[in-house]
């Protein structure tokens, strides 16, 4: 059992393999920060990020490196954005996604999906049914991190979808380490939705 999941592993450089597990780990860390609506979700987030967008680079997933680096970017505004207050109190508190934030998360969605297709397209790498998946993960990923980062309750439910999908995507492709980060990802991601729909239940009453 333990051959047939990290058997592919045993050609990696070291070093990238560390570095996905440091990834994985501060990746974990920060799922559970945004689960609490604890701003270390984005430290933690661009730690991870910044060593996927490497790694992805170095692996040759370029929809995967794109959603990564568009993270780091992110995470940065999200960062500011939750810090952000009013005679101290917190300005942008967790709220519903709004009909025009809607719009502006499916035109986003859509964006992405067609632009990492002419990135695939441009490096010949539509050959494989793996790219198309990554272009609707990007979208949703992009998508989910945009209302991540306004503080959107929503957010949850693209990650529960992203992060179920890319568990046997990443599998496929030979990062366990990553496949299985997914799978706790998922599970957090279903508290986090949970537990923001409680914050917000009792500041509505």
């Amino acid at each position: 059992m333990f051959d047939y999941l990290f058997a592919q592993y045993s050609g990696y450089p070291a070093h990238e393999i560390v570095l996905e597990i440091i990834a994985v780990l501060f990746g974990l860390l920060s799922v559970w920060y945004a689960k609490n609506n604890n701003i270390l979700v984005f430290p933690t987030g661009l730690i991870s990020t910044m060593i996927y967008v490497y790694l992805l680079w170095k692996w040759s997933l370029l929809g995967d490196m794109q959603i990564n680096a568009y993270y780091v970017i992110m995470s940065i505004y999200g960062w500011y954005h939750w810090t952000r207050q009013k005679e101290n109190v917190t300005e942008f508190p967790i709220s519903k996604t709004t009909r025009s934030e809607k719009i502006w998360a499916l035109f986003l969605f859509f964006l992405s999906m067609v632009f990492v297709v002419l990135v695939y397209w441009y490096f010949d790498k539509l050959t494989s049914w793996t790219a198309y998946v990554d272009t609707l993960t990007t979208g949703i990923f992009f998508a989910g991190m945009w209302l991540m980062a306004k503080r959107k309750i929503e957010n949850w439910i693209l990650w529960i979808i992203g992060d179920f999908i890319s568990i046997p995507l990443y599998f496929y492709k030979g990062y366990t380490f990553t496949s299985i980060q997914y799978i706790i990802f998922t599970i957090i991601a279903v508290y986090g939705y949970l537990e923001w729909k409680k914050i917000l239940q009792q500041k509505e009453f």
